[in-house]
């Protein structure tokens, strides 16, 4: 028997609809850890399958920090006027906004960095490398693991969120599309940055 006080927490956890938490439980026999896995599973099939969706509404969130020395703009697109009006997107606007003044990312994803600044990134950690006398053996793994770092400075989709550094902000868009249900996309962004 599933009960109403485990559908809540499931919810408070996760950020699932009702239906969708009260499912999960169902299937995971009332306990909480596997239907958090379940949800996250069904969640990313549901962000993939909303991926090629159009997202011509939305908004350009703006941000100053109190300091009036760094601004932020960042578009965030979503499918309909309705969710660019609705309270979680526009909290997801938000937050953004503020994780963009807070880790000053370049860049919104991995496709979008130059090849030329990934090339310098790998020719100066093979320096590094050499310079350790790290054997040819290991430096693959380490060259991969150093980029992954460099990624995550530079990315903001990989970066760990402002608010809750245990999640990505990957992470953070897949649950807002869940909850939502429409497609989601951080579009540009600008951060400026007094005598910068």
């Amino acid at each position: 028997m599933i009960t109403a006080q485990q559908v809540a927490q499931l919810r408070a956890q996760t950020g699932a609809g009702l239906m969708d938490a009260k499912k999960a439980l169902t299937e995971a026999a009332g306990d909480l850890e596997k239907a958090h896995d379940i949800l996250r599973t069904s969640g990313a099939l549901k962000v993939a399958k909303k991926a090629d969706r159009l997202t011509a509404e939305g908004r350009i969130e703006t941000y100053l920090h109190t300091t009036g020395k760094t601004a932020v703009l960042v578009e965030v697109m979503c499918e309909t006027d309705f969710v660019a009006r609705n309270d979680q997107f526009l909290e997801f606007c938000h937050d953004i906004a503020l994780h963009i003044t807070a880790f000053a990312p370049q860049f919104v994803t991995r496709a979008e960095v130059p090849a030329n600044l990934v090339e310098r990134e790998i020719a100066i950690v093979k320096e590094q490398l050499l310079a350790e006398g790290k054997p040819e053996a290991v430096q693959a793994g380490i060259i991969t693991g150093k980029l992954d770092k460099f990624y995550k400075e530079i990315v903001l989709m990989e970066q760990s969120f402002v608010k809750d550094d245990s999640i990505t902000i990957t992470d953070l868009l897949q649950a807002k599309i869940t909850a939502i249900g429409e497609n989601i996309k951080i579009g540009r962004m600008v951060r400026m940055q007094l005598g910068e």
